[in-house]
Order: C-alpha cells, then structure tokens, then sequence
C-alpha cells in the first residue's frame, strides 16, 4: 500500500535531523547551552559603534530581510562572513559582505563566547 506524501511539517523535521547529524559529525554543536540561549535573549538591540558619534558614527542598519548566503567552506568552523547580491537599476549587480564583529556583544567569558571556544 502507498504511503501518503510527506507534509511540509515532516520534510522540516526530516532535514532537521540531517543537519542535526550532519552537525554532530562535523564536531559542531547543534543547541546552544541555557546559559548561553538567556545571554542571548538579553540582546534587545544590534551593537553599537564604539568611539563615534553624530556624523563621524558609521550607519548600522537592519538587512536581515535579505537572502545572505554563507561563503564559507564546507568544511569551517568559523562562519562569520556572508555575501548577498542585490539587483540595481539598469542591471546592475551591488554584492554585499558581512563581516561578523562578535565581541561587539559577546563578551570574553560569557555563556556565549565559553560556546563558541568548545565548538571553534
């Protein structure tokens, strides 16, 4: 007898325990720690620019509503860099890099940065 096509509730948890696996065989750790999820949640606000202000302060500005894409290796484990396209008039391509300033709000010795040295 046929069995019945997966839901799209299904094929998310089929490939979340592929990467969960995939993860775990990499010597990554899938889940953050409780202490380091509470620090986490403690973040309200993206950091700041430190020793600037008015016009000499650099925008920070939100893009997490566009489609980033890891250029890491597969085989990283340091993935802080990312790089999304963008569509300009006349056809244009503007090519956007993040570069991840982590200890902008992590700060040494906490639940996070303690996370991050037994994955890294």
């Amino acid at each position: 007898m046929p069995q019945p096509p997966h839901t799209d509730q299904q094929h998310r948890a089929i490939l979340g325990s592929i990467a969960q696996r995939a993860m775990l065989e990499r010597g990554l750790l899938p889940t953050f720690s409780d202490a380091a999820s509470s620090e986490l949640q403690r973040m309200q606000a993206p950091a700041a620019a430190d020793n600037a202000s008015g016009a000499d302060a650099p925008a920070i500005r939100d893009l997490r509503h566009l489609l980033w894409a890891s250029i890491d290796n597969d085989d990283s484990r340091d993935l802080d860099q990312l790089t999304v396209a963008e569509t300009l008039s006349g056809g244009a391509v503007k090519i956007l890099v993040a570069v991840a300033d982590v200890d902008a709000l992590v700060k040494d010795g906490s639940a996070i940065d303690v996370y991050t040295e037994v994955v890294l």
